[in-house]
């Protein structure tokens, strides 16, 4: 079958890499919106516009199952588009409930990274209420990230600075885990490995989401393996460049994950 995946710009490329690992005998339409990444500073009804258009666009390529690979994007649309197509739609959200029951018998914090536009939905405060009753999440935006990766900027460097900028006030030693709450964050995985102490575990979404999707997918009987692996990528600017870089960092993920 035909999965689409849908993104922002680059970071959903995470999640796709982790479904070609994992379900590779499937086809898939990637589309990244080019024409308005990155959402973070936008409004939540210009991204629901925005989001609504492009899963329509997919529509006409025939895909038969969507993952909205974007926390903010499935924050803000993924209930209508639920409401709108009768296929298989798969979210994302923060990986605050396993962070928070991997942590719970350590004493140590849960620090989540994301835009600011997700912690700023009510959607991550009702996740966060739900399922830290001891008060050990706490959340740290980073909408430049989304930025250095659109630009693919992975210059060690750089990258460092930026990171121990940003986590100068806080006391890592009363932290257990990491949470990756943007798709676009994985990539920064390894940098910021080598910035945290070792004791700080990363954690994000994707696998969780791509086991979702195969469960989706199975328990509908949609799922079928005589497909090619094919991958096709598009962005909403119609823009041949952009295309050329969603294949490099696909490659690099490739590279530096699987």
């Amino acid at each position: 079958m035909t999965i689409g995946f849908f993104d922002s710009g680059i970071g959903g490329l995470t999640v796709l890499e982790e479904s070609m690992r994992r379900l590779p005998a499937q086809d898939y339409v990637y589309m990244a919106d080019t024409l308005h990444v990155p959402y973070g500073p936008k409004t939540q009804e210009e991204v629901r516009g925005y989001v609504l258009d492009a899963v329509e666009a997919m529509m006409g390529e025939g895909i038969e199952a969507l993952v909205v690979a974007c926390n903010t994007a499935t924050s803000i649309a993924v209930t209508e588009l639920r409401e709108r197509y009768d296929i298989p739609i798969v979210g994302m959200e923060p990986a605050v409930k396993p962070a928070v029951e991997m942590n719970r018998a350590t004493g140590k914090r849960v620090l989540v990274f994301a835009t600011p536009l997700t912690l700023s939905m009510p959607k991550y405060y009702a996740l966060v209420s739900r399922v830290d009753d001891e008060g050990i999440v706490d959340s740290l935006p980073l909408p430049e990230l989304v930025l250095y990766c659109e630009d693919l900027q992975f210059d060690k460097r750089i990258l460092e600075d930026y990171f121990r900028t940003k986590l100068a006030e806080y006391d890592l030693d009363r932290y257990g885990i990491v949470v990756l709450g943007c798709t676009h964050y994985p990539y920064y995985r390894n940098i910021l490995r080598e910035v945290l102490p070792s004791h700080i575990e990363i954690v994000d979404g994707n696998a969780g989401t791509i086991r979702r999707l195969a469960s989706l997918l199975s328990r509908y009987g949609v799922m079928s393996g005589r497909e090619s692996g094919q991958v096709k990528l598009m962005c909403t600017g119609n823009d041949p460049a952009y295309i050329v870089k969603m294949q490099n960092a696909l490659q690099w993920l490739r590279d530096n994950y699987s």
